[in-house]
């Protein structure tokens, strides 16, 4: 049976398929979206089957506070615990 459009294809001859990385990023800071607490910053945390990252902790003043406090043993532990949480 001859058809319009054969069902084979060219045999592939490119690099190896692309693996695709499924690890979530890292937490981050950014700058509050809420307009009652405009100009400061927080920690939010990508978190699986979630689409929106979780926020963890409070408003900090500066991007470096809200850096350190991420750094820090208490950071790591609440980035930790919301990984946890799912």
């Amino acid at each position: 049976m001859s058809g319009r459009f054969p069902i084979t294809s060219p045999p592939y001859t490119g690099a190896s398929p692309v693996k695709k990385n499924k690890k979530l990023p890292p937490a981050y800071v950014a700058e509050t979206k809420d307009t009652r607490f405009a100009g400061t910053f927080e920690v939010l945390v990508p978190v699986p089957d979630r689409i929106k990252p979780h926020r963890v902790a409070s408003q900090f003043p500066s991007k470096h506070a809200a850096e350190g406090w991420l750094h820090s043993d208490e950071g790591k532990e609440a980035v930790a615990q919301a990984l946890e949480e799912k």
